[in-house]
This record gives structure tokens, C-alpha cells and sequence, in this order.
């Protein structure tokens, strides 16, 4: 069950509070539903990108703490070396 501890006002552009609309008739449900059902499934990968963004702004700035590539492939499970050898054969071809 979901408690209500805020509002927010939403302008959507035409066509997509159209299909929002025939989405709501044709279910039965409040467009509400699926504007939470929306966010619930897909704010995370938003808040993600978005916290990606700024990690490799403040890296190109000089701000974020980095390390060498071979170190971050090796935390990762791959072979810096195996992986230079691939690039290397594609390059190749």
C-alpha cells in the first residue's frame, strides 16, 4: 500500500498524456499508478547515469579519486593483458 507523503504537478506533452490516457481507460487504473510504476522500475538506472555523469566530470576535473586501468580490469575479473591481445587481433582485422 502506498501513503502519499508528496505531490508533484507533471506536464506531459500531448502525445504521451494521450497514451497515458488510453493506457488508464482501457485498465481501469488511475495514470497515477503508472507514472509511479514508471519511476519505481526506472529511477534507479536515471539516478545511476546521472551519478556517473558527475563521477567522470570530477574525474576529468582532477577532483575524483582514480587508479590505473589494469588495476580497475583486474577488481573486475579480467586480464589487462588477455584484453589488450583481443583489442589488438580486432584492430587487426
Amino acid at each position: 500500500m502506498y501513503y502519499m507523503s508528496d505531490t508533484i504537478s507533471l506536464r506531459l506533452p500531448a502525445d504521451l498524456n494521450d497514451r497515458l490516457n488510453r493506457l488508464a481507460e482501457s485498465t481501469q487504473r488511475p495514470k497515477s499508478f503508472y507514472v509511479r510504476e514508471a519511476l519505481e522500475e526506472h529511477l534507479s538506472g536515471i539516478e545511476w547515469a546521472y551519478d556517473l555523469a558527475a563521477h567522470a566530470e570530477a574525474a576529468r576535473a582532477g577532483v575524483a579519486e582514480t587508479g590505473p586501468l589494469d588495476e580497475l580490469t583486474r577488481e573486475l575479473g579480467f586480464d589487462p593483458e588477455e584484453l589488450r591481445a583481443e583489442a589488438r587481433a580486432e584492430a587487426a582485422e
